[in-house]
């Protein structure tokens, strides 16, 4: 394991709040901040757009964070996309898939809007969609999935870890049922990328999809987009810097990733990511891990001793707790957590309104973990969800 007091002096933030809303972002490392920095005091130019040395050098260290993620992951590189988060990859898949009408996609009820809109979009195109529902906590049961494929199927979206429940789908049987039956897969891992092992060679998914800035603990606007076969999708921008060749009828793109980097990327953003994706490695995936899903289940245990509180999502959940204090409005919790003792957490849908609809509830409180979090900051917010159950009764 690391010291988490060590780690906490790299986030200067955590002086100030008990932050618990990881889930939706993470703070950064200073030393991706110093890396941003770097960039803009000592070398800043365009990517891929010059022979002079500050383009070159520019160059080198954005191309230098693709092989930092491509590595922390396990995939190619040339196949690693840099995009401004998860959504804008779900949707260059949804945007440039070969879709006819007719066809078939399959998603479920505890995903993301970002990774249910754009499926639910295609409709208009014709193409069918089936909407998989969990269990009480969450969980997708595989078998639903194989017994909704039909000789249409093109396509199964699924999260990896639910953003409500913190269930963990059992991916590696959803992508072998997906491989027997011809089915092409995304797995939307918003919520697992930096928090546990992911091993893209090892799970073989057609799509993968990341934001930089939750437990990879990137700056916000970059994200990563994984392509088994780039060749499969069309780019969703054109323009500068993914052609190489143009004439006054025509173009060719460049091969990927370029040809899904149009335009001036965020090259500070990716710099930082690369950084900070270094950061994750060096402490350890599998110590982070360990320690977020003691934090959470933790939680989630001392939560379900008292009387006044229902927690939702299963014991073996991912680092997220999704709660409600009976008869109290999941904001006006969240308002008394952060007011009275400085704690940070969400509260309300999280951008997945069927997931919390299922529920049967308006809304919930969540507390998310990463890996500075501590043992002393749980103990807190029991003791102030405590105090706010007395008062509520």
């Amino acid at each position: 394991m690391y010291d988490v007091l060590t780690v906490r002096e790299d986030f200067p933030l955590l002086n100030n709040v008990i932050y618990l809303d990881n889930a939706a972002t993470t703070q950064t490392p200073v030393q991706a901040v110093s890396a941003m920095l770097d960039y803009f005091y000592k070398y800043a130019a365009n990517h891929g757009r010059g022979a002079h040395r500050l383009a070159r050098e520019t160059t080198d260290h954005y191309e230098d964070a693709r092989e930092a993620v491509a590595s922390f992951f396990n995939m190619d590189a040339g196949k690693t996309i840099f995009t401004k988060n998860a959504t804008e990859g779900i949707n260059v898949v949804s945007r440039g898939f070969p879709w006819k009408r007719g066809d078939h996609v399959i998603v479920t009820l505890v995903e993301h809007h970002s990774n249910l809109l754009p499926w639910m979009r295609l409709k208009e195109s014709g193409v069918e969609l089936t909407v998989i529902i969990p269990d009480k906590d969450g969980l997708i049961d595989p078998e639903d999935i194989l017994s909704s494929i039909n000789d249409r199927t093109q396509l199964i979206a699924v999260n990896h870890v639910s953003n409500v429940f913190g269930s963990i789908q059992d991916i590696g049987k959803i992508i072998s049922i997906a491989r027997q039956e011809g089915v092409k897969v995304l797995i939307d891992c918003s919520q697992s990328a930096g928090n546990m092992p992911i091993d893209i060679k090892a799970f073989d998914p057609d799509f993968f999809v990341c934001p930089g800035h939750k437990g990879l603990l990137g700056p916000q606007g970059t994200g990563l987009l994984y392509i088994k076969e780039p060749d499969s999708i069309e780019p969703l921008l054109l323009g500068g810097g993914m052609v190489s060749s143009v004439t006054p009828d025509s173009f060719r793109v460049e091969p990927s990733p370029a040809k899904f980097e149009a335009g001036t990327p965020n090259i500070p953003g990716v710099i930082g990511l690369g950084r900070a994706v270094e950061y994750v490695r060096d402490i350890g995936i599998h110590a982070i891990e360990k320690h977020e899903l003691y934090l959470a289940r933790e939680t989630s245990r001392r939560l379900l001793e008292m009387d006044g509180i229902e927690v939702y999502g299963p014991h073996n959940r991912a680092g997220v707790v999704s709660f409600n204090v009976v008869g109290m409005n999941a904001h006006d919790v969240a308002m008394i957590l952060d007011q009275t003792r400085n704690i940070c957490v969400r509260s309300g849908y999280h951008c997945a309104m069927p997931s919390v609809d299922h529920l049967g509830v308006k809304g919930t409180v969540r507390a998310s973990f990463a890996l500075y979090n501590t043992e002393e900051e749980v103990e807190t917010l029991i003791r102030t969800v405590s105090d706010i159950v007395s008062l509520a009764l």
